[in-house]
């Protein structure tokens, strides 16, 4: 049996993650693709409880390496119990966040060494990669004041506008290294132009099957 397409759908806070994973469900539903939701960190009931650990307001200072590890084990119980499994019936993932986001913020916005987070995942994915991540992309004073009127904010809501300057520099840097993957989109417009851009991209993605598109 054909193995199914893993797409992901990337952003730093207030991009309009959420709402823009149910425009992708609802194209992938017009084209009659069985497919998985899932998300990162998370998507199995113990990789839930370690994103409930990594996201939770807390006196303890977390160090880095502890934040990283706690990220790609719960990646590891997601890949075993849920993408990979999911991705061999031949059915799609589609996935808030993968390592990508681990680049971003535990690469560029805590400074890790993207050597470390690159043997991590090699070791964890054994060469498993997206076939298609679209990244929502947004001047950051932006995106977090979207973050703030949701109300109570997470630890990483809480960093400093620094850090996820950072972060959405790192996203935009991998976006250039790899193009054939990524598909960035302007999500400074209205909801129907940037619902638009993503229909674009998978309207051609599906014609194509995971070619280049101009």
């Amino acid at each position: 049996m054909s193995s199914g397409r893993f797409i992901t759908l990337e952003g730093t806070e207030g991009v309009g993650k959420s709402t823009n994973l149910r425009f992708i469900e609802s194209v992938l539903q017009q084209h009659q693709i069985n497919y998985k939701l899932t998300r990162e960190p998370g998507g199995t009931p113990m990789a839930e409880e370690v994103r409930e650990l990594l996201l939770a307001n807390r006196s303890e200072q977390v160090a880095d390496d502890a934040e990283l590890l706690l990220v790609f084990a719960a990646r590891a119980q997601h890949l075993e119990r849920v993408i990979r499994p999911t991705l061999e019936t031949g059915s799609w993932v589609l996935c808030d966040r993968f390592t990508d986001a681990t680049f971003a913020y535990q690469g560029g916005g805590r400074g890790l060494s993207k050597d470390m987070i690159a043997q991590l995942e090699a070791v964890v994915q054994r060469g498993l990669q997206p076939d298609l991540t679209i990244l929502l992309d947004l001047p950051v004073e932006i995106g977090l004041a979207r973050a703030r009127e949701r109300g109570e904010l997470d630890r990483f809501e809480n960093e400093r506008l620094g850090f996820f300057e950072r972060v959405r520099e790192a996203y935009l840097d991998r976006a250039n290294a790899d193009p054939q993957r990524f598909a960035v989109i302007d999500a400074s417009g209205t909801l129907e132009q940037v619902q638009q851009q993503i229909s674009e991209v998978l309207e051609c993605y599906l014609q194509k099957q995971g070619a280049a598109c101009e």
